[in-house]
């Protein structure tokens, strides 16, 4: 073979150069972004837009915050704003910036013994799920969920670790997907997010039993690491991620993730209407897409602290209703 053809051939067998093989971050996240399906539909697409590939760490927030402290991530993405504003106040990342939303909903097994069913308040929930001995799965693995549910105990003036753990209250150190399977073969209550539990198949006897209290709101936000504190990590990279979640491309690729018609999250844009009402965004991907209050299945705020999740046309879903 002539040698001008060995070396074309060799040049076309060697491995790409170091730089386009290092076209990645890591990020650390939860296991309901993971475990919901939603990472699986918006991460290609901004794989496929700007050839940044995202390796996601699944684990609770807290555990994922830990991550991100050592440096072994570029980027987290979490849902427990205390501890994602000691994150950023301690200096190992930020700013903290707001992506997306959903709620927590309380799901229950069909009978209910609890009777918590119609109910709109979580708190006077999970003093009728404690009062009746009902059992109730934890997460208990300092997730985003794990926190909102310890607030809501605390907030009923409950401890259920003290008054409950070896009876009815139950953690299992465990991330949504297996949390929930373990509440569907026990016929336990148990706190989710929304985006999980439209997900799940394994649901058994479990329904929707209570959805709607403000208390339940659900934010996720999105945070590089410090770079000054960790200069291995990919920032620039990082910072792009960050900038193409809260760009209109990325906030439609959010609202488009649906299951049977229905959102599991929604693009913070929404919330804060940072686009006006009835405003298209133009050019660009959100043209069809209306962003901020409309008429369009926006989550809206109702005076007396409850809040109406938009329906897809075969969710069907009512407050108490069995999903």
């Amino acid at each position: 073979m002539p040698r001008s053809s060995r070396r074309a051939l060799l040049l076309l067998l060697a491995p790409p150069p170091a730089a386009a093989q290092d076209r990645f971050i890591t990020l650390a996240s939860t296991t309901s972004t993971e475990q919901s399906g939603l990472f699986g539909h918006i991460l290609p697409l901004f794989t496929q837009e700007t050839g940044i590939a995202v390796r996601v760490v699944a684990l609770g927030t807290g555990q994922a915050l830990d991550v991100a402290r050592r440096g072994d991530a570029d980027a987290v993405l979490v849902h427990d704003r205390a501890a994602e504003e000691r994150f950023v106040a301690e200096g190992h990342g930020g700013p903290r910036h707001p992506v997306m939303f959903n709620d927590f909903v309380l799901i229950g097994p069909q009978a209910d013994p609890a009777g918590i069913a119609g109910l709109d308040d979580a708190v006077a929930a999970l003093r009728r799920i404690a009062a009746a001995g009902a059992a109730f799965v934890s997460r208990g693995d300092r997730s985003g969920t794990h926190a909102a549910e310890l607030r809501l105990w605390q907030a009923a003036g409950i401890d259920p670790v003290r008054q409950g753990r070896g009876h009815w209250y139950r953690e299992v150190g465990q991330g949504m997907g297996p949390a929930l399977n373990t509440a569907a073969a026990q016929d336990a209550y148990i706190l989710a997010d929304r985006g999980t539990w439209l997900a799940f198949r394994n649901r058994q006897a479990l329904r929707l039993l209570l959805a709607g209290d403000r208390r339940l709101f659900n934010q996720y936000g999105v945070m590089a690491v410090n770079p000054a504190r960790h200069p291995h990590v990919k920032a620039a990279e990082a910072e792009r991620f960050i900038a193409w979640l809260a760009s209109p491309a990325g906030q439609a690729a959010i609202a488009g993730y649906r299951i049977d018609g229905e959102s599991l999250v929604l693009p913070e844009c929404r919330r804060s209407g940072r686009l006006k009402p009835g405003r298209r965004a133009s050019p660009g991907p959100l043209a069809r897409f209306r962003c901020g209050p409309g008429r369009d299945g926006h989550v809206q705020w109702a005076r007396e602290g409850r809040w109406r999740w938009p329906m897809g046309r075969k969710a069907g879903h009512r407050r108490g209703a069995a999903s």
